[in-house]
């Protein structure tokens, strides 16, 4: 059996059949994506199991959603507690080959594992209206309310899931429901707006139109005929008609109003009673959860963040991966079957403290040690604080600290070297890259020479005072390594648009030329800067592809500041340890077409003008268990004008297709988004095809003020 291992654009959050595995599978062991990583597969487990691929549940309204279901072959005569997982990532061929290493291995020790298509998603019925909706979480207290009512489940529900299943477990958690007693989150938010896919520090991601480009073309597909029978058509084409136009909704929500506030536990940390495990990745677009419920939640909470990427802990392209699914049996054992497995002991932060490497965009694996805190925020981390001034960094009490006073340069070539904000381990060009192009077009602030380590463990703060001459600007600092081979290596970094500077919700004009004090939180990390390094602050007025510029050019002033840096005091004997990765059984999966991956970035001589060009084709793909054929195709464009922000402008374009024997699908979703000086335009156009013949088609735009 042939696996292969497939890439694209990280945060464009594509799942194949065969998403996390690579190469080969022999014996008892399975190659985890590129990492070369070696997972032990479990054949034999305490329960025997038995699956159901297409389970219905009946919701209030009469919606039919489907389940794929592992179940132990007596539960009906012994019931036990049941693990949900819910998501829109269509179970039949999206997560499929995932959910068979997880859920058999979980059910396999005795519990039922659900993994539950969303309404309008994959094999269930209904229509999809938005991400996190009411009716999305509503659905999902009343999947575990029928859980808990079924002869087979003994009344206690779990949860768990990254990012999509992630944030709606944390969500549905906070409503309460009263058979959910603990729930898993991987590579989730506790903030809708401030910390997710859409905007950052205020400032709209690239993302933002990306996700909403793969969202629509995941609302494209039909679900299995095998499951749907004659019906799959019609429910296809319902579908299509009613597909949200959400690049016009998330574009339009510019500001933390209500919309955002909606689905962030952030709002009301109390309203969460079950037990939370939290996890997730240094190198994830999600680096904060794990600190922020660490911190803030009543209910009993743990928290680990690993060297991963956006990847379940037991199967992360960036290792070293761990034995999640043990930590998860562990946490389940504890809170569903009442069985002391000593997960209450567990420190309450266990993280992975990364040594110094040579910047590089792909790594196998980040040198460094498992660390731990048994309170999170940590008495023992003290904060030291640095003085931005003319000679560069200094210790806050040091002596002869000359005054700063520079311009921030205006290049909107700054941001070629920050990696995706989601890294998945699909492809090249994934991580930050040595930053010392960016450093070049940013104004920077270099330490003298350390004469000890620091251990940098939480969220670095920086203060700048500063000014701007135009109405709209915005900032990013980045938090480097300078190393003496001559790298700087990207260690953490934060951005804030400066009309939020002092509230989120309600944004304020820029006075030009007044001058503003500033605070931005960089992201949590976990980095051990050694003796013989320098540390650098770079502030920079730009960030492109990542984050959309301002309108206008235009021009920062900085006039002083300081970096507070979270220091663990320096140990050598407190490295903990994880067991070694297991899963069950791969699924599987033949590849009968190879893909290919490109990523290229040229600039126009004449006329100024850099394009960033991503194309992966997935290739294609018979899962061998259910006979479905699968493939997609995704190509972006990223052009913009080096002395025109204005000019700015974004091209995607997805194909999917499904297909078994003579049947096929496929539909194509083309997204573009431009800009003047006074508005963003977005078309959305979409296609479906039965065969070479188009079934549907139609396209969305809007005009939308800045």
């Amino acid at each position: 059996m042939l696996i292969c291992r497939l890439w694209v654009r990280p945060a464009q959050f594509f799942f194949s059949p065969i998403q996390g595995l690579a190469k080969c599978c022999f014996k008892s062991f399975v190659v985890v994506a590129s990492t070369g990583a070696l997972m032990k597969t479990i054949e034999t487990f305490p329960s025997t199991t038995v699956e159901t691929t297409d389970m219905g549940i009946p919701l209030p309204d009469g919606t039919r959603l489907s389940a794929r279901v592992w179940m132990p072959d007596d539960a009906m005569t012994s019931p036990v507690p049941a693990i949900l997982e819910y998501l829109p990532y269509r179970k039949s061929d999206g997560t499929v080959a995932r959910d068979q290493l997880m859920h058999s291995y979980i059910a396999g020790h005795g519990y039922i594992c659900l993994r539950v298509d969303r309404r309008g998603c994959g094999d269930s019925q209904g229509l999809f209206d938005d991400e996190y909706s009411e009716e999305e979480l509503r659905d999902g207290v009343e999947i575990i309310n029928w859980i808990a009512a079924q002869p087979w489940c003994d009344g206690n529900v779990g949860m768990q899931g990254i990012s999509w299943g992630g944030f709606n477990a944390l969500q549905i958690a906070a409503l309460a429901p009263e058979h959910l007693k603990a729930i898993i989150t991987i590579g989730s938010t506790v903030d809708r707006y401030a910390d997710d896919i859409h905007y950052k520090g205020g400032l709209q991601l690239c993302e933002n139109i990306g996700w909403a480009a793969t969202s629509m073309s995941w609302l494209s597909t039909p679900p299995d005929p095998q499951i749907a029978g004659n019906d799959w058509r019609k429910i296809w084409l319902q579908r299509l008609e009613a597909a949200p136009f959400l690049a016009s909704t998330w574009v339009r929500h510019k500001d933390r109003d209500s919309y955002w506030k909606h689905g962030s536990v952030c709002e009301d940390y109390t309203a969460i009673k079950a037990a939370v495990l939290c996890a997730g990745g240094l190198h994830d677009g999600y680096r904060n959860t794990m600190a922020h419920l660490a911190e803030n939640l009543e209910a009993p909470v743990k928290a680990i963040a690993g060297p991963w990427n956006h990847k379940y802990p037991f199967m992360s392209t960036i290792g070293p991966s761990i034995g999640f699914l043990q930590e998860a049996l562990r946490w389940w054992d504890h809170w569903l079957k009442k069985i002391d497995r000593g997960v209450e002991k567990d420190p309450d932060y266990r993280v992975y403290l990364m040594d110094s490497i040579a910047p590089a965009v792909t790594y196998p694996s980040r040198p460094g040690r498992w660390i731990t805190e048994d309170q999170w925020p940590s008495p023992h981390i003290a904060t030291v604080a640095f003085v931005l001034g003319e000679d560069g960094l200094s210790k806050k009490h040091a002596d002869n600290i000359v005054p700063v006073q520079r311009h921030v340069p205006f290049a909107l070539s700054c941001g070629q070297c920050c990696g995706e904000y989601f890294p998945f381990g699909f492809g090249p060009g994934e991580l930050p890259d040595d930053q010392t192009a960016d450093d070049a077009h940013s104004c920077c602030f270099d330490s003298t020479i350390l004469e000890g380590q620091l251990d940098i463990v939480g969220a670095p703060k920086v203060h700048l005072k500063l000014s701007a001459d135009q109405s709209a600007a915005q900032v990013i600092v980045r938090l480097c390594d300078l190393r003496p081979d001559g790298t700087s290596a990207f260690i953490s970094y934060g951005m804030l648009n400066l009309r939020h500077r002092n509230s989120f919700e309600t944004p304020q004009d820029i006075t030009p030329g007044q001058m503003m004090d500033v605070v931005l939180v960089l992201d949590q990390c976990a980095y051990a800067l050694p003796k013989g390094h320098r540390l650098r602050i770079a502030v920079s007025s730009s960030y492109w592809p990542l984050v959309w510029p301002e309108a206008q050019p235009f021009q920062l002033t900085l006039s002083g500041g300081q970096v507070e840096l979270p220091i663990r005091p320096l140990r050598s004997n407190d490295t903990y340890h994880f067991d070694e990765p297991e899963a069950a059984r791969p699924r599987k999966i033949k590849m009968l077409r190879a893909g290919f991956e490109e990523k290229n970035r040229t600039t126009d001589p004449d006329s100024g003008e850099t394009t960033l060009t991503i194309e992966a084709d997935h290739g294609r793909h018979e899962d061998l268990e259910n006979g479905l054929i699968s493939q997609s195709h995704l190509q972006e464009k990223w052009t913009i004008h080096h002395d025109d922000p204005s000019s700015a402008r974004a091209e995607i374009e997805w194909t999917r297709s499904m297909g078994r024997g003579e049947w096929e699908v496929s539909a194509t979703v083309t997204t573009h988004m431009s800009t003047d000086t006074e508005n963003y335009f977005i078309v959305q156009t979409l296609k479906a095809f039965e065969g070479d013949n188009l079934v549907f088609e139609k396209t969305m735009q809007d005009k939308i003020p800045r």
